[in-house]
């Protein structure tokens, strides 16, 4: 998001990322919730800027072109001491410049969630919270950037800096040493989300708060079943450490329970475990007790930041000049990304650098048809500008061929299979991948022009297959 909003400007812009693609670290597990800014504590910089990145979304997703629905969130209560929690928030909310919220009665939320616990005694509605598609959210963004001019660097990782001496006290960030060369730069800006403390250590900047990896663990329900049980965004009363166990449809019609919230020492740990997923469906289902599992698809588990600042970290180091730093973005990052993106800008005029505003800048992405979402006469008219948009490849979501290719030929190209998945949903239905994945694999190595051997799921040495179990040459070897 950062690099779409300075590439605004006059400038050579190179957004280094270590994943194989956009979207593969802390942005593509989460719970998907534009939030309103009521959690935020007043004054805080996290407050600010959630209020005002809450704002920008109708715009941003207009932009980008990314579905994006403001139906309001509720905090649901389940004693009278749960009712003094949301009056806690309502009154930090309207501290913070959050409009329209309102404490509903007990019998009013049942009225509105008729599957909701008999037990609830109020909820506190939030007009303006929402939801989008962080996967599309993150990729439009940073398609938008390429498309006006920013360099991307994928499977590229920080591994230090080219400090010089500037004066006494300071030192300049002249650069950054990666596994595929040095870049020199007259700003840097540190964005490492889970790692930004070794960034930190490396630079000698030092704040009274130590990072955790929190592993927050998900069940995702079957479309088919998820509207008959829950039509709004449920939070159960927020603790010091996690907003709680959501039960939330999403933009695309699945339910989502999640997420858990603890601490780990392992950053790539994403692993589900039996106590979380157990955690979960009894936090779940002291909001929703209809809840079953048989109706669960998926499970899954993300990494955020604990950084035990309650707020962001977003400045320029006194003691170093050329360096941007951004640590602890935790909830809600993903809401107050667009305000972030500009209030770095505004650091970045800070560094000294001339921002001329560019005459031809393009803030318009427009995605690649979605099939599922066409009309059938649209559909009848894709088809025959292109007939691979006839040949379904994932049948639970309706991604077509003609799709995929599309993806693997975008300004930010999907290379692995995940990447096709989270720009498409193949692979996200009920049989999850069953179906969908040997032809995916097939397209994406004709298309890519590489064996279907080398094809991965996500990081390096993913790999589906090993070897052809066909055509084994003469003397027997393998293949």
């Amino acid at each position: 998001m950062i690099a779409r909003w300075l590439s605004k400007y006059e400038l050579d812009i190179l957004l280094l990322d270590k994943g194989t693609d956009v979207c593969t670290g802390t942005s593509k597990a989460n719970t998907a919730i534009v939030h309103a800014g009521y959690d935020s504590l007043p004054g805080s910089l996290r407050a600010r800027l959630v209020v005002r990145g809450n704002r920008m979304f109708d715009q941003l997703c207009q932009e980008l072109d990314v579905p994006f629905e403001r139906c309001g969130t509720y905090v649901v209560a389940l004693s009278e001491e749960d009712l003094k929690t949301l009056e806690e928030l309502r009154q930090r909310g309207i501290k913070n410049g959050v409009p329209g919220l309102e404490i509903i009665s007990g019998e009013e939320m049942r009225h509105r969630e008729p599957h909701i616990n008999p037990a609830t005694t109020g909820a506190l509605y939030a007009p303006t919270g929402g939801m989008t598609d962080p996967f599309l959210l993150t990729i439009a963004a940073a398609e938008n950037a390429v498309m006006n001019g920013v360099k991307l660097m994928l499977e590229t990782e920080a591994l230090d800096f080219v400090l010089e001496p500037f004066s006494l006290h300071k030192k300049r960030v002249a650069g950054v040493i990666t596994n595929r060369g040095t870049f020199l730069a007259d700003v840097t800006i540190g964005s490492a989300g889970l790692y930004c403390d070794e960034l930190m250590e490396k630079l000698d900047i030092k704040y009274d708060f130590y990072v955790r990896a929190r592993k927050g663990e998900y069940y995702v329900f079957d479309k088919a079943k998820s509207d008959a049980v829950v039509h709004n965004i449920l939070f159960p009363c927020p603790t010091p450490i996690t907003k709680g166990i959501l039960v939330t449809p999403t933009i695309h019609g699945n339910l989502l329970l999640g997420p858990t919230a603890v601490e780990i020492e392992d950053k790539e740990d994403t692993s589900v475990t039996r106590e979380g997923l157990e955690e979960l469906y009894k936090g779940a289902k002291r909001l929703v007790p209809d809840l079953e599992l048989t109706d669960v698809i998926k499970t899954f588990a993300g990494l955020r930041a604990g950084g035990y600042l309650h707020d962001f970290i977003i400045e320029a180091p006194a003691k170093l000049v050329g360096y941007i730093n951004l640590a602890g973005i935790e909830s809600p990052g993903m809401t107050s990304s667009p305000a972030i993106a500009e209030y770095v800008v505004e650091l970045v005029r800070e560094q000294g650098l001339e921002l001329r505003e560019k005459k031809n800048w393009n803030p318009i992405r427009k995605a690649r048809p979605d099939f599922s979402e066409l009309s059938p006469e649209e559909q009848a008219r894709l088809i025959e500008k292109d007939p691979r948009y006839g040949r379904i490849v994932c049948r639970c979501e309706t991604v077509t061929e003609g799709e995929i290719v599309a993806e693997i030929h975008a300004p930010i190209p999907a290379r692995t299979y995940d990447a096709i998945k989270r720009r498409t949903r193949c692979g996200t239905g009920r049989c999850q991948g069953g179906f969908d994945t040997p032809r995916v694999i097939e397209i994406l190595a004709r298309e890519l022009g590489i064996p279907p051997t080398e094809v991965i799921k996500e990081r390096p040495g993913s790999n589906f297959l090993v070897r052809p179990t066909k055509g084994v040459p003469e003397g027997g070897q393998d293949a």
